[in-house]
């Protein structure tokens, strides 16, 4: 199974997915990080990953042949994360045939309605267990 996480900005938020799931998973899983920026990859480097890559065209290309994404909401949306994600990159990540585990953090241009405000902790917490959950039955 491959895993791929992506973030922006600091990369703060899955790198806290990948310390919380990272240890806890198969042993034959492959785990990759992207970042839309050499801080966000720095991070998923810090947090474990030895397979890491930055920018628009490790996404697209990544995102293709991910079995899960792993991210927070703005990878789906277009100039999301002050603009770090293109529209090519929410385009690759939403129609990549992957499972996407997608963090509802806020987002300025974006409200989302019936979804319960949890804190960073709670949702990296359910973001690792989900994780771990599927992984561990391969469905």
């Amino acid at each position: 199974m491959r895993i791929v996480f992506i973030d922006g900005m600091g990369g703060g938020l899955v790198a806290q997915v990948i310390s919380q799931a990272a240890g806890r998973l198969p042993a034959d899983t492959e785990l990759i990080g992207l970042g839309t920026n050499a801080l966000a990859t720095a991070a998923m480097l810090k947090a474990g990953l030895k397979r890491v890559a930055t920018g628009e065209n490790a996404v697209c290309v990544t995102a293709q042949t991910a079995d899960i994404i792993v991210g927070p909401i703005g990878i789906v949306l277009p100039n999301a994360m002050l603009g770090e994600v293109t529209p090519r990159m929410a385009e690759a990540v939403a129609s990549s045939r992957a499972r996407k585990l997608l963090l509802p953090v806020s987002q300025s241009h974006f409200e989302f309605i019936g979804v319960e405000n949890k804190s960073i902790g709670v949702l990296v917490k359910e973001a690792a267990e989900k994780i771990v959950e599927i992984a561990s039955n391969k469905n």
